[in-house]
């Protein structure tokens, strides 16, 4: 495999190359230096919060877990690594720089993480890095104009990187397969975490983000993260928002399954997955991420009214925010190194802001779409106390069949979410095309 990536990345490091120099000229800076980073302390404590590195870095490399390192770049030059490799005999120290990507940079070892500021070029330096923890000698200028343009550009995946988010779909989808199986099986939300961590190979810091695993109705808590360690006296539901990490890229992969015997539950299900999949058919160039987030509510409300909870047409039920009520977050957002990845809400490589759509305060992109973006696509529906009580007490409320919402409040909700890649024609399904081959 990682053969086949050694060319993939020296296309990737000379695409970095040259954004770097236009990012640099366009700042006035003659060095771009971006920090791994370092583990923040815990308060009154001698440990460390699980260390994760700055994306910026890992945009670089394939290193995950070099704290105190540094790339430097200076235009017309070989790329830097200033690696960190202490004399210790509490941890375990980094192996020494190897693998398929070593040939595209100029490599020095330092034992400690003042050598390595040492060692780092003097002047006029744009320095990429968290304020926090502080860098002894370096001050974290995070320069504007050279972190938009770094920003804008990074929506636009390389070869290379779509390759790791294969990659990282393939993980995902996988771990999701034993999930699924740990819920047929009884196995409780703890349980069935478990069998996630085991089959994805990875342990939760390694994860992208924190697993969402909710039973039942704690499917209507959008980021439930608990874990209840008993299984409930009765499976119905179960909804799992989970991801995997490779080389630093991300996977968000979320999907939902009835228990055998409830029908109706399935039924929604169902036409869930198809308004998910006719969303996904969407994701083409020039398409506007706000105006198929908005389509989306029409669709849903369409579902909701051929499953007998709303009375009204699909306009009034997304113009009096009923949809909003079953659908409160956005539609998806964009995906790679993070997450939720960077300049999903920038207007051009300089900066700039594009609002989201009013009504709309969720959303978490607002760009066009097109060619080498990702982008997920996470339509829900769910029954949340709160928000239903809410809607209770506005005029629309007349046009809900209440007894048929509450039968499916012990479901929680439904949340169907892919991985899904722009192109200059049909869009790649990173979910879809892993789970085909995640048997």
């Amino acid at each position: 495999m990682s053969h086949d990536l050694a060319p993939l990345y020296a296309q990737h490091i000379a695409t970095l190359r040259a954004r770097a120099d236009n990012a640099l000229a366009r700042g006035g800076f003659d060095h771009l230096l971006i920090a791994a980073s370092t583990p923040l302390r815990k308060f009154l404590d001698d440990q460390d919060y699980p260390f994760v590195a700055n994306p910026h870095f890992r945009h670089w490399l394939p290193l995950t877990d070099a704290p105190g390192s540094w790339v430097v770049y200076t235009p017309g030059s070989k790329p830097k690594l200033i690696f960190v490799q202490p004399h210790d005999y509490w941890h375990v120290v980094p192996d020494a720089p190897n693998g398929y990507w070593v040939d595209q940079f100029d490599i020095t070892i330092v034992r400690t993480h003042a050598e390595a500021v040492v060692a780092l070029p003097k002047g006029n330096r744009a320095v990429i890095a968290p304020n926090c923890p502080e860098i002894n000698g370096v001050e974290a200028n995070n320069p504007e104009k050279v972190v938009n343009y770094l920003h804008w550009h990074r929506s636009y995946k390389t070869p290379y990187e779509l390759a790791l988010m294969r990659q990282a779909s393939l993980a995902g989808t996988g771990a999701h397969r034993a999930a699924e199986k740990a819920f047929r099986a009884g196995e409780s939300e703890f349980g069935i975490h478990m069998a996630y961590l085991a089959a994805a190979n990875q342990i939760d810091a390694e994860l992208p983000y924190a697993s969402i695993v909710g039973l039942n109705e704690h499917g209507a808590v959008l980021h439930y993260t608990n874990f209840d360690r008993t299984p409930p006296k009765q499976n119905r539901s179960f909804l799992i928002d989970a991801g995997a990490s490779a080389s630093g890229y991300a996977s968000d992969i979320t999907r939902t399954y009835a228990a055998k015997g409830h029908a109706e539950f399935q039924a929604l299900i169902d036409s869930v997955e198809k308004a998910q999949q006719g969303f996904v058919s969407k994701v083409k160039a020039g398409q506007s991420y706000p105006e198929l987030h908005i389509h989306a509510h029409h669709v849903l409300a369409d579902v909701l009214r051929e499953h007998g909870v709303i009375r009204m047409s699909a306009e009034s039920a997304v113009q009096s925010g009923v949809t909003a009520t079953f659908f409160p977050h956005g539609l998806g957002h964009p995906i790679g190194l993070q997450v939720h990845d960077v300049a999903g809400f920038q207007a051009n490589e300089s900066g700039g802001n594009i609002p989201r759509p009013n009504g709309h305060p969720y959303l978490r992109m607002t760009r066009v779409l097109e060619p080498g973006m990702v982008v997920t696509i996470e339509p829900g529906l769910y029954f949340i106390d709160m928000l239903l009580e809410e809607l209770r007490n506005k005029p629309a409320a007349k046009d809900v069949d209440w007894a048929k919402v509450d039968a499916f409040r012990p479901y929680g909700g439904i949340r169907i979410e892919d991985d899904v890649v722009c192109t200059n024609d049909e869009p790649e399904n990173l979910t879809r095309d892993a789970f085909a081959l995640a048997h």
